[in-house]
């Protein structure tokens, strides 16, 4: 019997534990509420009368944008049609401006031709015609005076230059500053022009003192001297002051004229130069 109680004891000593309710006594399980169908309809009313609100004010927003709309679009029209416009005339303009540019380019051409006509022209005027320079001006001086001078040039050098040989003879008006205008002597012919050229040089290559004031039969200022020359076009003599300048300057060995036209030579082998225009001489001073 004690055995069996004490077994009884184990026994109740090694049960085990009971369960404890951890479960909160407040906690409530929310159950969900059931959607009637006129909650649904309630609904769907509410988000179709806001969509028809909303539609209604963008309705009025597109009213009131669509005028502004149709103007800039208007105005965008008028603009292409004002480039078109312009472009239109840009390339009519474009194409006036190439016609002119043309025209100019062939009146230009035109130009020099009837400059070089006119050249011509007064190169023909001037063949028979001599300048002399640095002559001192008398006073008084008359037509037969000058006459006298040439003569007794002509003497000098060993011409013979008669008073009917003289076609003309004149003193250009000078500058305030030119102290002696050049003197304009006409000859009968281009031959007898040039047989003075000729003489005039020989006489200065074998005589030291040169041609000068004593020579056409001054008795003062006798050792001015005296220059003699063919008489040369405005244009000409314009070239030949260039080209002398170019010949000093680049050392061309010759620099001369004649029958009106101006020449250059470098070296006693080099090819001779006609000098045609102020482009050319600067042209020949950059090389």
């Amino acid at each position: 019997m004690s055995r069996a109680a004490d077994m009884s004891v184990c026994e109740s000593s090694e049960s085990p534990p009971q369960r404890q309710d951890t479960t909160p006594e407040q906690y409530v399980f929310a159950r969900p509420k059931n959607v009637t169908s006129e909650d649904f309809n309630s609904f769907k009313e509410e988000i179709r009368t806001m969509i028809q609100s909303l539609w209604t004010e963008q309705q009025k927003d597109i009213k009131n944008i669509l005028p502004t709309l149709l103007e800039i679009k208007q105005t965008n029209t008028n603009i292409e049609n004002s480039i078109a416009l312009l472009t239109a005339q840009n390339l009519e303009l474009t194409n006036k401006i190439t016609q002119l540019e043309n025209k100019c380019k062939d009146d230009r051409e035109y130009i020099i031709l009837l400059e070089e006509k006119v050249e011509h022209l007064q190169m023909g005027l001037r063949k028979t015609n001599l300048e002399i320079k640095n002559v001192p001006k008398k006073s008084n001086e008359s037509n037969e005076d000058l006459i006298e001078m040439v003569l007794r040039l002509s003497t000098t050098i060993g011409g013979n230059l008669r008073k009917e040989d003289i076609k003309d003879i004149y003193r250009l008006r000078g500058k305030k500053e030119m102290k002696n205008p050049p003197i304009i002597l006409e000859t009968s012919s281009a031959l007898l022009k040039t047989d003075i050229l000729r003489r005039c040089k020989a006489f200065n290559v074998k005589t030291k003192s040169k041609i000068c004031a004593k020579h056409l039969g001054f008795r003062t200022s006798e050792d001015t001297p005296v220059f003699i020359c063919e008489q040369l076009t405005p244009r000409g003599s314009r070239l030949h002051f260039l080209a002398r300048d170019l010949a000093k300057t680049q050392q061309y060995k010759y620099c001369w004229t004649a029958y009106g036209k101006v020449y250059v030579r470098k070296t006693d082998d080099s090819p001779i130069i006609l000098i045609k225009s102020e482009a050319q001489v600067h042209h020949l001073m950059n090389k």
